[in-house]
Order: structure tokens, then C-alpha cells, then sequence
């Protein structure tokens, strides 16, 4: 029978103390977006006053009702969730195949393709060379300017390729031995495998698509219909900041100051709308997320 360890006042006093740093820490992390929750379910009014700060005061649900009546939002809903379904699939169907391929011995030049994918971390051209390929490519005012750019990425290949690395070489071999090509192997044994470290990558390329703004804006110049939810929350924002500067000039009348109500609680509103899918998703991916992220990040 193991000794029993007897808890002292000092360790009683530290389980305390560490309980509620990281009470306070999780309460802090927590409240802005209970904070913006509040204010999109609350009076419109009092909201405009700022007077929402705690607890919601007349509830409603009639502005994630009218936000889906402002024109365009529903288009930019539907692209940013087309792109981030579509894309986060060929990422990770992108990132397993490739990562299973450097694991290869028997592939020409494998080693050589891994550090090419691996220097574009380290080294790129810039903003402008950047565009002026994706404009040679026609990817400019174009659906697949949000895909095509983003299907490999080189981490997400280290990730999968460290992870494939400690599945048994056994498992393969077995299946080689049976008849199996490299495409079977990979599709019935090394996916269904993987699925810790796909759905930690899963999780990476849904986030980064749904919160990107600055390809929309670069990009889709030409094509309004293909912004996205988080460009067209930046054009409410910047609209109610300047409704404000005009208000803080003293030049302010009553249709300035319906606007500012109207855009700041739109702009409240959608910024929910984009956070809460996010935050719907991830605590069903995170037991995949924290097992995934270890294993693919230290060699097995």
C-alpha cells in the first residue's frame, strides 16, 4: 500500500490560492463575450446610453432577427461558411496525404519537397507580389481566392507527418503485404488513425477561415457579393465610428444618432453571430484538439 501523503496548511492554502487565480482568470476570459451577449439581447436604448453593463435589461432576441434583413449579410453568412466548410475539408484531406507522402522512403525526392514546403514558413515575397500572383492566377473577385491559397499549409504538414510517423510501420507493411496501394493504405489505415491530429488541423483551418477579413478585403475589391462575415462587420464598425467623430464635433441630429444606434447594435449583433459557431464547434473537438496537438507535436 502506497504512502499516503498528508496535505499541510501550506498545500491546502496553495489548491486554494490556485483555484481562485484561475476562477478569476477563466471569469475574465468569459466576460467580454457575456458582455456582448448582454448587450445584443438588451433594450436598444439603454444599449446606446451605455448603460448595459452587468445584466441584460429588457430582453429581446429582435436583433438577431433583423440582422439577417440587413442587405448582404445573409451572402456574406453564406460565403464565410461555404469557405470555411470547403476550405477546412481540402486542408485537411491536403495536409493528411501530403504528410503521409514525406513519411515515404521510397519517394523520389521526398526529403527535398518536405524543405521546400518548410521554407515557406520562414520566407514569402510580401503583400504586393502576393497579389499580383493571385491577380495572374485570376483568383481576384473570385470564390477561390479564399480556397485554393490556403489548402496546404506548411505546419499542418509537420503536424501530420510527425504524428503518421509514430503509427506503427507494422500496420502499413501488413497491408502492403496483402496487396494494398498507397492510396488504400492511406484512406483505411492512415486516416481513420489520424484522427486526433486531422481534427486538431480541422479546428486551426475552420477558425482561420471564418475570422479572416484581410483576403476579403484585398481581394474581392470588384465583388461585394463575396465579402465575408467578418468584412462586413468591419464596415458597420467603421460606419458607427463615424457617425461618432461627427457626434463628438457637436454636429449631431436626430437621424445622426438613430444611425449610431442602429449600427453599433448591428455591429454588436453580428459580432456574435460570429463567435457563436466557433464556440458551438470547439468543446466537441477539443478532446481530439489536446491529444492531437501532442502527439503530432513531439515525435513518438
Amino acid at each position: 500500500m502506497k504512502h499516503m501523503h498528508k496535505q499541510t496548511f501550506g498545500d491546502h492554502l496553495f489548491h486554494f490560492l490556485n483555484s481562485v487565480f484561475f476562477t478569476l482568470f477563466t471569469l475574465l476570459c468569459v466576460f467580454p463575450f457575456y458582455y456582448l451577449f448582454i448587450n445584443t439581447i438588451s433594450d436598444n436604448r439603454l444599449v446606446g446610453a451605455g448603460q448595459i453593463n452587468f445584466l441584460p435589461q429588457g430582453i429581446h432576441l429582435d436583433n438577431y432577427l433583423r440582422v439577417f434583413n440587413v442587405p448582404d449579410m445573409g451572402q456574406s453568412l453564406f460565403i464565410t461558411t461555404a469557405r470555411t466548410l470547403l476550405g477546412t475539408v481540402l486542408m485537411v484531406l491536403a495536409s493528411g496525404l501530403v504528410g503521409y507522402l514525406v513519411t515515404q522512403k521510397n519517394m523520389y525526392g521526398r526529403k527535398i519537397i518536405y524543405r521546400f514546403i518548410i521554407i515557406t514558413m520562414y520566407f514569402n515575397a510580401g503583400l504586393i507580389p502576393w497579389f499580383l500572383n493571385m491577380t495572374m492566377l485570376g483568383l481576384t473577385n473570385s470564390f477561390w481566392g479564399y480556397i485554393i491559397p490556403a489548402v496546404v499549409q506548411p505546419f499542418n504538414i509537420i503536424l501530420t507527418k510527425t504524428y503518421i510517423e509514430s503509427i506503427p510501420g507494422e500496420l502499413e507493411e501488413s497491408a502492403f503485404i496483402d496487396g494494398a496501394g498507397y492510396l488504400t493504405v492511406f484512406s483505411r489505415i492512415i486516416l481513420p488513425l489520424s484522427k486526433p491530429i486531422l481534427a486538431t488541423i480541422a479546428v486551426f483551418g475552420a477558425v482561420g477561415h471564418w475570422n479572416s477579413l484581410m483576403d476579403s478585403m484585398i481581394l474581392m475589391l470588384s465583388e461585394p457579393k463575396l465579402y465575408t462575415l467578418q468584412h462586413r462587420l468591419w464596415i458597420y464598425l467603421n460606419t458607427s465610428s463615424d457617425i461618432q467623430k461627427v457626434m463628438d464635433q457637436g454636429r449631431v441630429t436626430a437621424s445622426d444618432l438613430s444611425r449610431l444606434l442602429n449600427n453599433r447594435v448591428i455591429s454588436l449583433t453580428v459580432a456574435m453571430v460570429s463567435i457563436i459557431p466557433i464556440l458551438l464547434v470547439y468543446p466537441f473537438m477539443q478532446r481530439y484538439f489536446q491529444k492531437g496537438l501532442m502527439l503530432g507535436a513531439v515525435k513518438g
